[in-house]
């Protein structure tokens, strides 16, 4: 009896030992409920980092960059990413969607700032999962500033402040300090004084739970963060990206509409199709191209700027006067131009709108290089186009004298105030009648019809111009 209860004993215990779930080699343990930025990175195997330098200002270029690594680090099947940070800060809106790009990354993202991380960078460095300093590294004084280098009106600073608190919530890390690094009139006791913005040194982050640790090279913090073991793989742009980044840059998108809307002028001064319309449509086509490329602009909103350019052609050739037509153009070309520089709200509809604050911000951009564009063209209007150059390059043809008509020349000038008539209709460039003679002239303001009573009011550069008698 007792050898048979033995037997079944062991026939039991075997049982339950074959049937027990077993791990998985490697495996330690059951992490199928934890997100994927908390699951053990296993260190039997080669750690795959995915490195990504970010040493410019941020604007649209870097959030641009951002994108395309975050897709290469998945295809590479990355166990972690690496930024490699030093920068002094940049667009306020790029850095924030920078940061949320980051938040809610399935890899979990490290960042190494090698000297600075200031403003946009801190905003950038707090939304990382694990931050490492150079001894001699800073992170901090997140202020907004304008173009002029001044603080912000205070809503601008109420934003980033937001934002800051929120990361560092969502990240683990103290929002108070956050806060800190914009708000000077807050107070940290034992931190931070009030009258001042915080920025940390290596050691005080270290101290106040703003750093992992320290390190003079990415080898020294790849070894402490517990990745002796690794193999690197850096972003590198392509040389497509490279000119898309250069083409979408703020400053470069203020000189391209302020081309297009140049090279418009011009071709309506000296109508037919020439060099000045060649280098409108030629902006028209850098500008749009890649933001087209990148998501910035769809469809709907390019036909938009292409609908305001047709209105605002046949209010210039087709319909007398200046009214409904033409004022509807600039509006649709301007909306056009600001929607094509905003991103539009994440949604799966056709017609996806831009996010409010942003497009403001580009319409001011856009209206400002309108306004700069329009100034340089009637300054220069009258230079270039009697300059040796443009009479090199522009179409030039004769008339006959017998026909009635005669080049302009000098001695035009002194028939300011002399009365005729319109020899063709003036929109705003045509021909004028004196006497027997036929000269080459503009109206001053809309349009003049055939035959209608003129007077010369002016000369602009070598063209007569006039107004309705």
């Amino acid at each position: 009896m007792r050898t048979l209860l033995l037997l079944a004993l062991n026939l039991l215990v075997s049982f339950l030992l074959v049937s027990a779930p077993q791990e998985a080699p490697g495996q330690e343990g059951n992490t199928s409920g934890l997100p994927d930025s908390l699951k053990p990175i296993h260190k039997s195997k080669k750690v795959r980092v995915y490195k990504f330098n970010m040493k410019d200002q941020i604007g649209p270029p870097t959030w641009r960059q951002t994108q395309e690594m975050l897709r290469a680090a998945e295809e590479y099947n990355a166990d972690i990413i690496l930024i490699h940070m030093d920068t002094y800060g940049g667009e306020v809106y790029a850095a924030d969607k920078i940061r949320t790009s980051l938040l809610k990354s399935k890899i979990p993202v490290y960042v190494f700032i090698d000297d600075n991380a200031a403003s946009a960078g801190a905003l950038i460095s707090i939304a990382c999962d694990s931050i490492y300093m150079n001894p001699g590294g800073t992170i901090g004084s997140a202020t907004v500033v304008d173009g002029s280098g001044n603080p912000a009106p205070e809503k601008y600073q109420s934003y980033m402040r937001s934002r800051l608190r929120s990361t560092a919530e969502q990240t683990g890390r103290d929002p108070r300090i956050a806060e800190g690094m914009n708000d000077s009139a807050m107070e940290i006791p034992g931190i931070k004084e009030r009258g001042r913005v915080l920025a940390f040194t290596a050691s005080e982050a270290f101290l106040n739970g703003y750093s992992n640790g320290q390190g003079n090279s990415v080898d020294d913090i790849l070894r402490d963060a517990g990745f002796p073991d690794y193999e690197i793989r850096e972003y590198e742009p392509t040389a497509v990206g490279k000119i898309i980044d250069f083409l979408i840059d703020p400053v470069v998108s203020s000189i391209l509409i302020m081309l297009m809307l140049g090279g418009l002028y011009f071709e309506m001064k000296s109508p037919g199709i020439g060099f000045a319309l060649l280098v409108s449509v030629i902006a028209a086509l850098l500008y749009f191209a890649p933001h087209y490329l990148q998501g910035l602009a769809d469809h709907w909103e390019i036909l938009v700027f292409a609908l305001g350019v047709i209105l605002l052609a046949l209010e210039i050739f087709v319909i007398p006067g200046f009214g409904a037509a033409g004022i509807s153009g600039i509006i649709l070309m301007v909306a056009g131009l600001s929607l094509a520089l905003v991103d539009a709200v994440p949604g799966d509809q056709v017609f996806r709108m831009p996010d409010a604050e942003e497009f403001v911000k580009a319409i001011f951009l856009v209206v400002i290089s309108v306004v700069v564009s329009t100034i340089v063209s009637f300054y220069l209007g009258g230079k270039l186009l009697n300059s040796d150059f443009f009479k090199r390059v522009a179409l030039e043809t004769t008339t006959p004298s017998s026909e009635g008509f005669i080049a302009s020349d000098p001695k035009v000038r002194s028939m300011v105030g002399q009365t005729g008539k319109a020899f063709t209709i003036l929109r705003p460039s045509g021909k004028i009648q004196i006497g027997e003679v036929v000269y080459d002239a503009a109206a001053e303001t809309g349009f003049i019809e055939k035959d209608e009573p003129i007077v010369v009011v002016r000369m602009d550069g070598m063209t007569l111009v006039v107004r309705r008698k």
